[in-house]
């Protein structure tokens, strides 16, 4: 069941039982083109990371079976508005695939809020602002996005994947891409990934934004 929670990322879990078996050989399973946004207040407090998550074709494809639109191959925010909650009401049990920690000091997250889906493109794109519990100010924070099992390939856009909302002018932003995992992680059973090592498997792929604020 783990497997399929993470196959449908909490979409579709009976459907995706039946594609994550199909599946199982290789991994990962979902694809995501991601960006995000660090939130800050005008005191320079960080309260939030706004996300927004492009599924492959396949996977949106697939999630979007059964979904009627008045609109052939258009779906409205309202017509998706279900789907969207079962998506973020899911990413809660995987921690948001979002880790944050402030001058080395693990930070966590509320309940996401304003969250969305959107069809555009042949794909579907969930936007979702996770608040952090307690709002701080960092002089070094770190936030990583990644999938620890890799059932999840998050890839960060080319064009302005991370960006800087209300933070101070004197705050720079350092971006590190992960190698390419998947070649590496198609080589592996899906029994490498149900515990054990392979569990953090992803963390050698996270994307990692680094924020230093003198």
């Amino acid at each position: 069941m783990k497997a399929a929670l993470r196959w449908g990322l909490g979409l579709l879990v009976s459907g995706g039982v039946a594609l994550c078996a199909a599946t199982a050989e290789a991994h990962p399973h979902v694809w995501i083109t991601a960006k995000s946004e660090l939130i800050y207040a005008p005191d320079g407090t960080v309260t939030g990371v706004r996300h927004a998550w492009t599924f492959d074709d396949m996977f949106s494809t697939y999630a979007l079976q059964g979904i009627e639109a008045k609109v052939k191959g258009a779906y409205s925010r309202e017509e998706l508005a279900s789907l969207a909650q079962t998506n973020v009401e899911s990413l809660k049990e995987f921690r948001f695939f979002t880790f944050a920690k402030a001058d080395g000091k693990k930070e966590n997250f509320l309940e996401p809020v304003d969250y969305f889906l959107e069809f555009k493109d042949s794909a579907l794109t969930l936007h979702f602002t996770l608040p952090v519990k307690t709002p701080f100010k960092a002089k070094q924070l770190v936030l990583e996005v990644f999938d620890p099992e890799f059932f999840i390939d998050f890839k960060y856009a080319d064009q302005d994947p991370i960006k800087l909302v209300g933070a101070p002018a004197d705050c720079k932003t350092q971006f590190q891409r992960p190698n390419d995992g998947t070649a590496g992680a198609q080589k592996l059973g899906e029994q490498n990934f149900m515990g054990g090592a392979g569990s953090t498997y992803g963390m050698m792929f996270a994307n990692k934004i680094t924020v230093d604020c003198p």
